[in-house]
C-alpha cells in the first residue's frame, strides 16, 4: 500500500491543533483499532497556541512524544499562526496528500462529511450563528488550506454528523414552525469524540450507553446500539450542561431579561445580541458562578483553600450532569455503561466520584481505588450493575478514517 500522509486540522478561537497520520502503510494504529479497518499511525502532533498575543507557542512532537519544534513566536493573528504550520509541513515534515478539518457545525443543509469546495465553505460560513466561537476560524483555515496546499483534497468532518440519527422528537424545538424552517433544532456537538468512543468499544458496544464528554466545553449523549438517540447540546454548543464559560440550558426568560437590560444601554439590536452572546457563551458557566476561573484545576485548588463560590460552581456542574444521566437513563430504559471522556472526564478524579455519588439507585457504583487514575480504565465496583469507564477520545483518528473513506468514494 502506498504512503498516504493525512493532515488533521482542529482550529479554535486562539489555537490551531494539528496532527499528521500515515494512513496508507498498514502499520498498527494502536489503541482502539477496529478489526478490518485500514491501520493508521500518528507520526506527529502539534499546536499553535496564544493566537492574538505576543506570547505564542508553536510546538510539534513526534510519535515518541519528543518535541521536534518548540518555539515562542509572536502570533498577532491567525494568518501568521497558520502560516507557521504550513511552512513547517512544506519543509520538514511529510507533505499531506489529504487534509481533514474538524467542522463544528454545517448548519441545517450540510449533514454529511464531504470534500471541501469554495461553495461549501461559503455555505458553512452562512451558518456562523450556529457555532459563533468556532466557525469563523474554521472557515478561514479551510480557505487557507486550499490556497497553501494546492491540489491536495480537503474534507470537512462534522461534529454534528454522529448526532444525525436522533429521532424527530429529540431534534425538534418547541417553537413556531417558521423558525424550525430556518434550521432551528437540536444538532448536538462533540460528535467526533462520541463516535471515537463507540469505535473503541467495538465489537462489544453496549446496547444502552451514556457518554459524558467533560472539558471546558461539556456535553452528554445517550447512545443505543451505537447510535445517538439524544444529546445535551442544542442549536449551539451553549446549550445543555454548564461548562467552562457557557450557561448550559437556562430559562429563556433569563436571556430575555438580560437582553432588555443590555438594550437599555446599547443602541442597535446586533450590538445587544452580541453582548448577550458574550454573557451566555464566554462569561457564564463555571467562570460565572465562581467569579474565579473556567478551569477545573483552578477551582479544585480554590476549594482546598475554602473558596465557597468555587465549591458552588463545581457542585452546580456535578448536579447538572447527574440530572442528565438520570434523564438519559429513563430515555434508554436502563443503562449498561457510563463512559467519561474529555479533559475533566479523563483527569479529574474528584469530579467523577462526585458525579457518581448518589446514582447508586441507577446501578452506578464507583470503586474509589480504581477511580484513582488518569486515563483509560474501568472504575466501577465489582457490585456495580453499570460498568463505568474512562476512555480518552480519538478524534483525530476518526477524522482520518472519514478522509480515507471519502477519498475512496
Amino acid at each position: 500500500m502506498s504512503s498516504l500522509p493525512v493532515l488533521v486540522l482542529n482550529s479554535g478561537s486562539s489555537s490551531i491543533k494539528f496532527s499528521i497520520y500515515e494512513a496508507g502503510t498498514g502499520r498498527a494504529a494502536g489503541l482502539g483499532q477496529a478489526a478490518g479497518d485500514d491501520r493508521r499511525e500518528r507520526l506527529y502532533e502539534g499546536a499553535v497556541d496564544g493566537i492574538g498575543t505576543d506570547l505564542g507557542k508553536f510546538w510539534i512532537k513526534d510519535a515518541s512524544g519528543k518535541k521536534v519544534v518548540d518555539q515562542t513566536p509572536a502570533l498577532p493573528n491567525r494568518s501568521v499562526a497558520f502560516r507557521l504550520v504550513a511552512d513547517a509541513l512544506h519543509s520538514e515534515f511529510p507533505t499531506p496528500k489529504a487534509i481533514g478539518h474538524r467542522v463544528v457545525s454545517g448548519g441545517p443543509t450540510i449533514e454529511e462529511n464531504q470534500r471541501i469546495t469554495p461553495a461549501l465553505i461559503e455555505e458553512i460560513d452562512s451558518y456562523t450563528a450556529f457555532a459563533p466561537l468556532h466557525t469563523p476560524i474554521a472557515v478561514y483555515i479551510m480557505r487557507e488550506a486550499l490556497r497553501l496546499f494546492p491540489g491536495v483534497p480537503n474534507f470537512a468532518v462534522l461534529d454534528t454528523w454522529f448526532h444525525r440519527t436522533m429521532p424527530q422528537i429529540a431534534r425538534l424545538m418547541p417553537i413556531p414552525a417558521e423558525y424550525s424552517a430556518m434550521g432551528v433544532r437540536r444538532y448536538g456537538y462533540h460528535g467526533i469524540s462520541y463516535e471515537s468512543i463507540v469505535y473503541q468499544l467495538q465489537p462489544h458496544v453496549p446496547g444502552k450507553l451514556i457518554v459524558a464528554h467533560l472539558g471546558n466545553g461539556a456535553s452528554i449523549t445517550a447512545i443505543r446500539d451505537g447510535k445517538c438517540i439524544d444529546t445535551s447540546m442544542g442549536l449551539t454548543p451553549t446549550g445543555g450542561i454548564i461548562s467552562g464559560t457557557r450557561t448550559g440550558d437556562i430559562d429563556p426568560g433569563v436571556l430575555l431579561f438580560i437582553l432588555r437590560k443590555i438594550a437599555e444601554k446599547t443602541v442597535g439590536a446586533d450590538a445587544a445580541a452580541d453582548q448577550l452572546e458574550a454573557v451566555a457563551s464566554k462569561k457564564a458557566g463555571l467562570l460565572g458562578v465562581s467569579e474565579l476561573s473556567n478551569d477545573m484545576r483552578d477551582l479544585r485548588e480554590a476549594i482546598q483553600n475554602g473558596n465557597s463560590k468555587a465549591r458552588l460552581a463545581v457542585d452546580k456542574f456535578v448536579w447538572t450532569i447527574q440530572k442528565w444521566i438520570g434523564s438519559f437513563f429513563a430515555e434508554l430504559n436502563g443503562l449498561d455503561m457510563l463512559v467519561f471522556t474529555g479533559g475533566i472526564g479523563e483527569n479529574d478524579i474528584a469530579s467523577r466520584a462526585e458525579i457518581c455519588t448518589g446514582l447508586e439507585a441507577l446501578g452506578i457504583v464507583l470503586d474509589p481505588e480504581r477511580n484513582n487514575v488518569r486515563g483509560k480504565a474501568v472504575i466501577s465496583a465489582e457490585n456495580s450493575r453499570v460498568t463505568v469507564r474512562v476512555i480518552p477520545p480519538l478524534e483525530d483518528l476518526m477524522i482520518v478514517n472519514h478522509v480515507v473513506r471519502l477519498l475512496g468514494e
